[in-house]
């Protein structure tokens, strides 16, 4: 079975972000699919600012990129763009390093103006990493993310359906893709490589 990976850049673990990636991977784990988290906010600061590569934590979070079938890239509208702690991790990542990776750009924002933000600001930037098919993305309103005092943060029923929808979507394609034959000229460069 395919690995998913969500990858979230909102600063606060709390966040509205933070809830619609913690339902993403219960739904995607429901459907029967290994799915982890990387919260860049968890990464070290020093490190992320820096553009330092060469520590362990960099290395692992990279590393779980690499390994992932489809990745979930997931953040919260920042002035009308994604986050700032997104874009320093998406710095760091190698180049190419979504070649040959499904891609579901899953996003928060307070008005429904910031929608374009998936399109204008987020998909260019998965594109130049490689990313072989970004699927369409998953836009929520904060409204559609309740939290409630004394109860966990949960979606409405709407927003629920929407992105299970688009989790539906989202791994059927990462399933298309590891299913395909490999092409033999990648065959012929992964020996390369290998030696």
């Amino acid at each position: 079975m395919p690995t998913i990976l969500a990858v979230s850049g909102s600063p606060s673990p709390t966040s509205r972000t933070a809830a619609a990636v913690d339902r993403a991977l219960t739904l995607l784990r429901r459907q029967g699919h290994t799915a982890s988290h990387v919260a860049i906010r968890d990464l070290p600061p020093t490190d992320l600012l820096s553009g330092f590569r060469d520590t362990p934590a960099l290395w692992n979070a990279a590393d779980a990129v690499a390994q992932a079938d489809g990745i979930v890239i997931a953040t919260p509208v920042y002035k009308a763009s994604y986050t700032g702690l997104l874009k320093a991790f998406l710095d760091l990542l190698p180049e190419n390093a979504l070649a040959g990776k499904v891609v579901l750009p899953l996003v928060t924002g307070g008005t429904i103006g910031h929608l374009l933000a998936i399109d204008y600001a987020l998909r260019p930037v998965l594109t130049a990493l490689g990313a072989d098919h970004v699927v369409q993305g998953r836009f929520l309103l904060d409204t559609d993310i309740i939290r409630g005092e004394g109860a966990p943060t949960r979606l409405t029923a709407e927003a629920e359906r929407r992105l299970a929808e688009s989790l539906v979507a989202f791994t059927a394609a990462v399933d298309r893709r590891a299913a395909a034959p490999v092409p033999a000229l990648a065959l012929v460069a992964s020996a390369g490589a290998s030696r």
